[in-house]
């Protein structure tokens, strides 16, 4: 009888649970719903469990369907708040402090997920007065899934702006945030759904590539779970094992870093640059460097801090011995705090173990290399002594494993699926790195990603708003072939595509870093063309566009789009960077002038030309063509 009425009392509780009414992840107290639109509201319960959704005073009922789901449609609600919503069905839900305003669809890669605290010097007065309750910003988990699309998210919440909680928020998405809601004062809600490293392929879904039948035979292949394990076990095998196991220098009876080690056989090396370009060659493996500086009785004792720039790959770092820092890959700008009482007056003992496993080794040039504490200032630039740990022999054969989140679908899949229902006033992209391999195939990738989303959020002119890719690498003062440029030139296509806007970035990266620290300048920019696409101001959305050209005798003259106030050059010096060929496009610097707003460009030596470029390189170094609006002109080319 115990047992009967035990199993009775299981199944009633099973039946219970199985009939409470749940919600998605993203519907969740503090969140920001679209303003002056009907909003979707959903989740599940029982079947055929009638649920009501009470908010703004008006109730609004449904009957789960024979699943268990259920969704109602509330509003549209004026931007304002806060409010609280309930939700009943057997059981009661109370979400509180709800408001509506627009909500962003924020999404990419690194640069999209780079965050106000690793940002926290240069916009060090922005977070510490970040104080907006209207600006909040929910953190999508990172996952994937290459199976189907998934209807819930794992975890996430909504926090507002305030000192300690915009650390986490996206830079560029907050200082767009602050732009749009100085101008309207209403609530800015930002869904951020990105991963760093990730290609444009990953975060479109399966009805996206109808017209890629490659990519599609690779998703249909992924769904395979024994050929993705089987694969990656094999591409395992083939991997160097135990890298850094044999490095003397933790080896050794005395460690290196270890104060007491009295160092042998140590070469000079400067800091910062590549070892590659210090005499050393095709090295990958460990690299130890030691310094000993002079620290004054000022700072002596207190707590300071280390900055390192960056460095490829991996590093280390020790003081006198003790460790004080660590980072695994090579793109964190290294900043370590250093203990109070760990600094002495005199002589101390900088080490750092450094590990490369390919390509330069060593410490990015034109980044910071110091000590700080207070206003006392330490520079550790130059002469270093350095020893080699232990060299990594080149692999053969090796096979690389399948990442699953640069696979196709694997992040649309799991990240956006989850938040189609969820109304949102446009989307921010800064995504294009992964792709640059593929840059002009992402000319139909992009716009195929805006065409599935609006398919998805079921909002066919959705204001979709972007980041085309900054200067990077080596500045080339030479016309030259550009992947990266060929990118820019992709991202500048999908203008065509309708209710689009294209933040231009040209002169705010940085040569020798892939996330650059200027993000400020990339959210306003973003803002200035959502001001124009999506609130339907009467501004200038961007720099020139290139729109057409016609030729006068030996000279080109070339027509742009949103000229603004008039065309000018930032720096009053002739412009730059502006290039031409004729019909066999060996390209030569060409002069170029500014004429009742059109440019003139030229070349003595070209009798008959035939093209221009613009900026056609990945570090147009210095750019000064902009309108008088201060936006600079996007690169361009005439023709391919």
């Amino acid at each position: 009888m115990v047992r009967i009425i035990l199993a009775f009392f299981l199944l009633t509780i099973s039946c219970v649970a199985h009939g409470q009414v749940r919600l998605p992840q993203i519907i969740r107290d503090s969140m920001i719903l679209q303003r002056d639109t009907k909003v979707n509201v959903w989740g599940w319960a029982s079947a055929g469990e009638k649920v009501t959704v009470t908010i703004a005073s008006k109730k609004y009922r449904t009957t789960t369907d024979h699943a268990g789901k259920w969704k109602v449609m509330v509003g549209p609600v004026k931007a304002g708040g806060p409010y609280e919503m309930e939700i009943a069905g057997k059981n009661k839900i109370r979400l509180s402090n709800i408001l509506f305003g627009d909500v962003w669809f924020c999404s990419g890669q690194s640069n999209m997920v780079h965050q106000m605290e690793l940002h926290k010097e240069t916009y060090a007065s922005d977070i510490a007065n970040a104080n907006n309750d209207q600006i909040r910003h929910f953190i999508v988990p990172n996952k994937t899934n290459l199976q189907a699309p998934e209807d819930n998210l794992t975890g996430g919440s909504w926090k507002t702006a305030n000192p300690t909680d915009v650390r986490q928020f996206s830079a560029v998405a907050y200082f767009f945030a602050t732009t749009i809601y100085d101008k309207y004062k209403i609530p800015i809600g930002l869904i951020n759904a990105s991963v760093g490293g990730t290609p444009i392929e990953a975060w479109t879904s399966e009805e996206g590539f109808k017209e890629f039948p490659a990519v599609l035979n690779t998703v249909h292949k992924n769904r395979d779970t024994a050929y993705i394990n089987s694969y990656n076990r094999n591409a395992a095998a083939t991997q160097p094992k135990g890298l850094g196991s044999k490095d003397l220098g933790m080896k050794a009876a005395t460690k290196w870093y270890d104060p007491n080690y009295l160092p042998k056989g140590w070469s000079n090396i400067n800091i910062p640059g590549y070892w590659e370009d210090q005499g050393t060659k095709n090295l990958d493996g460990v690299v130890w460097y030691r310094k000993e500086i002079e620290v004054p009785g000022t700072m002596a004792g207190k707590a300071a801090k280390l900055t390192l720039g960056r460095i490829v790959d991996a590093d280390v770092v020790y003081v006198n011995g003790t460790q004080v820092g660590s980072t695994g890959y090579q793109y964190p700008q290294r900043r370590y705090a250093i203990p109070a009482g760990l600094l002495k007056a005199g002589k101390n003992l900088v080490v750092v173990r450094v590990v490369n496993y390919g390509g330069k080794g060593g410490f990015v040039p034109d980044k910071p290399y110091h000590f700080s504490a207070g206003t006392d200032t330490i520079d550790l630039k130059g002469t270093w002594q350095y020893k080699v740990g232990e060299v990594f022999t080149p692999a053969k054969n090796v096979v690389e494993p399948i990442n699953l989140q640069n696979q196709p679908t694997a992040l649309y899949n799991a990240m956006v699926a989850p938040l189609t229902n969820y109304n949102i006033k446009g989307v921010l992209w800064y995504q294009g790195e992964s792709n640059i391999r593929n840059a002009a195939d992402y000319a139909k990738l992009l716009p195929n990603l805006i065409d599935d989303w609006r398919t998805k959020w079921k909002q066919p002119s959705l204001p979709f708003i972007y980041a085309q890719l900054p200067n990077f690498q080596e500045v080339q003062y030479l016309p030259s072939e550009s992947d990266l440029a060929v990118m820019r030139e992709s991202q500048l296509k999908a203008l065509s595509v309708p209710n689009t806007g294209m933040a231009v970035t040209i002169e705010l990266g940085e040569w020798n870093d892939i996330h650059p620290d200027n993000k400020k300048d990339v959210g306003v920019r973003m803002a200035q063309s959502a001001l124009k696409v999506a609130y339907g101001e009467q501004v200038i959305p961007s720099g020139p566009i290139f729109k057409s050209f016609t030729r006068n005798g030996n000279k080109l003259v070339l027509s742009f789009d949103h000229i603004g106030s008039g065309l000018i050059s930032k720096d009053g010096e002739p412009l730059r960077w502006f290039a031409i060929a004729g019909a066999d496009k060996k390209f030569v610097w060409a002069n170029a002038e500014i004429q009742n707003d059109t440019v003139v460009v030229w070349n003595e030596e070209i009798n008959d030309p035939k093209y221009v470029r613009y900026a056609w390189a990945d570090n147009p170094a210095d750019v000064n063509f902009y309108n008088k609006e201060g936006l600079p002109a996007s690169p361009f080319r005439t023709g391919e």
